[in-house]
């Protein structure tokens, strides 16, 4: 259905956007010196598309070629792009006379096939296959060249202008007294790292390697697994790194995912294991040593080349991957060397990483004999590897390296962990009776079931969890008679730091809060041990989060290495290819079928270059369908099915302010009796999306929807009776703000109409009709925040004589919608249902982690 569209907003498109959103709000500082991130002088190259096209199509008059037509390429991509697998088109070919009808160039996938290997090309190199000895056996690792996977992103067309090559220094103001983190560039670890080559040799362009492995189930049941190893680059901005159609990711190795059963010692088998990773780690990471060293020569998009410097930058993994990679122990921090009787039972952000050079010493003792060196190595708190992969890499300290993660850590971890205690501590009967109470909402999922009887509960699910779990505990009393206070504020100390960790760009400030956040929490966490429900918290994930506040400042905000964007990436990269596969001898296939994707997603962006295909997007802030859900509705049947009763008398005021808003109010009420309306029906809409933009002004956070519903009960398609829904938004009275509860009220949509053009003409002769129109009731205004939660309290706004107040305003004034916490009070009442707990509740709580945009404006 197409959008009409209110208060329409122009945003910039092309290859330029990213790197303007990232320049548009902040102050930045470049790094000092004109050499670091300059071009080298020779002409400019013939770019990536332009070199293709002379490969393909020497007469350049064919988009398509090697395929003939439009048609023709559209098939084959369809055949590649739907799915692993090649029997749907092997049977759509086989229909008869289907090939001469269509004009296509291939009878079967086998031929499709030779056209994609012998005619398109793709810069992003072919898998090679070697096989590692460890402990006498022989493993294969297929890999690439991980110099020819940075030639390919360094040079990808589609990243022309995307590319940052510098580090950059940004303040949220002129005066350069409060830092801002957020991308990769922004932060200290590139800056320092270019400091140190400059004085080395100067003129250099640093391109810094980021890697994640992870290994993954293939099949639902059985046990094939696969070892992928993904790479990509810091210069390309985090909102390219983090979308798998962006191709800013490149698969680079699938390691053996050997279990090694075979060896039935499980210390030994627990180091063979290691021994492999590493083996094969660098055995594909080799080619880095030299290169970063001395660099090397990189072509971006543009044809422009620079003398770069590949450096290992990040290691982005699970804790086991984190583990395996660092060579700690199980139950260690494989950043710092805290004691393992220490870890998770206090908070200290500025605690020091391991001592990386007292490592290499150790690591250099292997001469010395396996007893000296086992010795070494524990005396530095590491297995005993004889060579990890990042041994001799330049430039690159593996324990600064280690990145948080958010999907593992946070939601995975310690929210995983809070709600075992929370359900130990409350009892599951009462939780699971008010989260099924809570009204619907756009950004909220409801668990009608209950959250306590959950299995196999992923990140996404816990997500969604705390999106209501601070509502489902306030009120709730405590057994033994203790006070409460000290475990809700310990969950709203926990709350805060997981939404402030997912900030898309951070300030002093703002890192400022996760430290006070952080302390909070293990200030209070002592009630889960008086309760009985804890006797330590020694808990890696928990201690980890010590850690955060210093890499965001090194590699920038977590959405840059966060592991839930490269788990994704499984999805294209193993899963997918693994279907493709019969299911014997597999890694070559899947290799194969990877490389012709590649190959088909290189050719379609060629063929939008060829066709000089841009897009033009045009967004708005709030939208409303074109045509009505309602056509034609009367004040009795609004009054009657959406509640909305004094519909008339609201209307009139709202005529009379809007032709003179400087009446008072004493004087509209006089005037509203004598407006008359001529009309019986109007249109209504059931539907307001609204496009919420950056919560931070900083230009960094991107942009997504809203949306508020305002319909009745209907009866669907099964006879089956769905209950009426109206949402509570967030008005802006006129002097609201970026942020902060000042200047806005929170109101119930009841309906969003639009006054007949007729009307319009005769109600406002004089000044410029008003759009569309929203008959809302409205909710007390904002007062302090609750010292124990910090959220806002409201309740119904009611007038002398106990009926709700209500008005109409202009949908322009409706900022988002917003999401409410009954106030359940000790036992929430079992009359109430979330479909109808707006309207027998009274009064409720502001939920202000329903979304991380709702966080920002009103925590």
């Amino acid at each position: 259905m197409q959008d009409d569209i209110v208060e329409s907003q122009h945003f910039q498109t092309g290859p330029s956007l990213v790197y303007d959103q990232l320049h548009a709000k902040t102050f930045p500082v470049r790094f000092p010196g004109p050499l670091a991130g300059a071009p080298v002088d020779r002409p400019r190259e013939r770019s990536a598309y332009e070199s293709y096209q002379r490969h393909i199509d020497a007469a350049n008059a064919n988009p398509y070629a090697p395929f003939v037509s439009r048609l023709d390429w559209e098939v084959a991509r369809w055949a590649k792009m739907r799915g692993p697998g090649s029997t749907a088109l092997s049977e759509l070919l086989e229909i008869e006379s289907l090939v001469s009808l269509l004009g296509l160039s291939y009878k079967n996938p086998r031929e499709l096939n030779k056209i994609i290997d012998d005619d398109l090309s793709s810069p992003r190199p072919r898998f090679m296959h070697r096989e590692v000895v460890v402990a006498g056996e022989a493993f294969e690792v297929f890999y690439r060249d991980i110099l020819a996977c940075i030639r390919a992103l360094y040079g990808d067309p589609e990243f022309a202008g995307l590319l940052v090559f510098t580090p950059e220094k940004h303040y949220s103001n002129a005066d350069h007294t409060v830092r801002v983190y957020f991308d990769v560039h922004t932060g200290k670890w590139w800056w320092e790292t270019q400091k140190e080559i400059e004085r080395r040799l100067p003129g250099a362009t640093i391109v810094p390697i980021i890697i994640s492995s992870d290994k993954t189930q293939l099949t639902v049941f059985g046990s094939k697994t696969a070892y992928p190893v993904y790479m990509t680059i810091g210069n390309l901005p985090k909102d390219i790194r983090r979308k798998p159609s962006r191709r800013g990711q490149i698969l680079l190795a699938y390691l053996p995912s050997s279990r090694l059963d075979h060896i039935p010692n499980k210390a030994a088998r627990r180091r063979t294991l290691a021994n492999l990773y590493h083996a094969c780690m660098g055995h594909v990471l080799a080619p880095l040593r030299s290169a970063g060293l001395d660099g090397l020569d990189l072509t971006s998009g543009d044809g422009i080349t620079r003398r770069s410097h590949p450096i290992f930058a990040m290691h982005i993994g699970d804790y086991p991957e984190q583990l395996l990679v660092t060579c700690c122990k199980n139950g260690m921090c494989p950043k710092c060397s805290i004691a393992r009787n220490d870890v998770g039972e206090d908070t200290n952000p500025n605690r020091a990483l391991r001592d990386l050079a007292e490592v290499l010493d150790a690591l250099d003792e292997l001469d010395a004999g396996p007893v000296a060196f086992s010795r070494a190595c524990r005396s530095v708190g590491i297995k005993p590897i004889p060579q990890p992969f990042w041994k001799d890499l330049p430039y690159a300290d593996i324990f600064t390296s280690i990145t948080p993660d958010i999907l593992h850590q946070l939601y995975q971890g310690v929210v995983k962990h809070l709600l075992s205690w929370l359900k130990s501590a409350y009892g599951a009967e009462e939780l699971d009776a008010r989260s099924r109470r809570l009204p619907p909402n756009h950004q909220v999922r409801l668990f009608l079931r209950g959250v306590t009887s959950l299995h196999k509960v992923t990140g996404k699910e816990h997500g969604d969890i705390c999106r209501t779990l601070l509502g489902l505990i306030i009120g709730l009393p405590l057994v033994g008679g203790l006070s409460p206070l000290r475990l809700v504020r310990a969950v709203r100390a926990l709350l805060d730091f997981l939404y402030l960790a997912q900030y898309p760009a951070h300030t002093s400030a703002t890192l400022s809060l996760m430290e006070d956040a952080l302390r909070r929490f293990h200030g209070n966490k002592t009630i889960f041990v008086q309760l009985g429900i804890r006797e330590h918290f020694r808990l890696p994930k928990l201690h980890s989060l010590d850690h955060y506040i210093n890499s965001i400042k090194l590699f920038g905000t977590t959405d840059n290495y966060d592991t839930q964007y490269t788990e994704r990436l499984h999805i294209d990269y193993a899963k997918d290819a693994y279907r493709a596969t019969n299911h014997k001898d597999e890694f070559p296939q899947m290799t194969t079928w990877l490389e012709r994707r590649e190959k088909v997603m290189r050719h379609d962006a060629y063929v939008k270059w060829r066709l000089r295909q841009t897009s033009s997007a045009r967004w708005t802030s709030i939208r409303l369908t074109k045509w009505p859900s309602v056509r034609a509705l009367s004040f009795e049947a609004a009054a009657e099915r959406y509640g909305a009763r004094y519909l008339r008398d609201a209307l009139a005021r709202f005529v009379v302010q809007y032709r003179d808003p400087t009446l008072s109010s004493v004087e509209i009420e006089q005037a509203s009796l004598d407006v008359d309306f001529r009309f019986r029906k109007f249109p209504v809409f059931h539907k307001l999306k609204f496009l919420l933009t950056d919560a931070q002004d900083l230009g960094v956070m991107e942009d997504f929807q809203d949306v508020a519903h305002a319909r009745p009960q209907r009866i669907d398609k099964h006879g089956r009776l769905v209950p009426g829904r109206f949402d509570t938004v967030l008005l802006n009275d006129g002097t609201g703000g970026l942020t902060g509860p000042q200047g806005y009220h929170i109101a119930q949509l009841r309906v969003v109409f639009k006054l007949p053009p007729a009307t319009c003409a005769e109600l406002f002769p004089d000044v410029l009709a008003p759009g569309y129109l929203a008959y809302v009731e409205r909710f007390t205004p904002f007062t302090t925040p609750d010292p124990s939660h910090g959220l806002y309290k409201v309740a119904r706004q009611r007038d002398a004589g106990g009926a709700r107040l209500a008005t109409v305003i202009e949908v322009r004034h409706i900022r988002r919608s917003c999401h409410l916490f009954p106030v359940m009070g000790p036992v929430v009442s079992r009359e109430w249902t979330s479909s109808n707990v707006l309207d027998n509740c009274d009064s409720f709580w502001l939920n202000c982690f329903s979304d991380l945009h709702m966080y920002m404006i009103l925590s």
